[in-house]
């Protein structure tokens, strides 16, 4: 049913949770995982050390702990990792890689009227080319 599932994945404590869904969906359903991360653009030249997210180098360590996490269970996965605004290149990856499914990890944030508006769960669940599930 799920040809290929596409994992964005970043240092929060939502998507580790959510890694147990993926990979349970992918020994079930024998999908292709495809891990993906976003440098987000904005910030690359304004890098903190902090911020895992902004820094090419960490995003790539980030990569290869959740591929590690990955091969553990007998999963072999592809990683890409892009630069760009999350959501938008979220959804650009699933359309280039013809996704079967989107699974990510939600931060809450778009539980209110004021976050909804930033919520890059929202916001790839409104513009994505494929389902996309949200593991709370």
């Amino acid at each position: 049913m799920f040809k290929t599932i596409l994992f964005p994945v970043d240092q929060s404590r939502e998507a580790r949770e959510a890694a147990e869904v993926v990979a349970g969906l992918v020994q079930i359903h024998q999908s292709s995982l495809i891990l993906l991360s976003v440098v987000e653009e904005s910030a690359v030249s304004e890098s903190k050390d902090d911020d895992v997210m902004k820094s090419p180098q960490k995003v790539e360590q980030l990569l290869k702990d959740a591929r590690a996490f990955f091969s553990s269970q007998g999963i072999e996965a592809s990683i890409i990792e892009k630069e760009g605004k999350p959501a938008f290149v979220i959804c650009d990856v699933a359309d280039e890689i013809k996704a079967s499914l989107i699974v990510m990890g939600c931060r809450g944030l778009g539980l209110t009227d004021e976050g909804s508006h930033d919520s890059v769960t929202s916001r790839v669940i409104n513009l994505s080319p494929c389902p996309v599930m949200i593991v709370p």
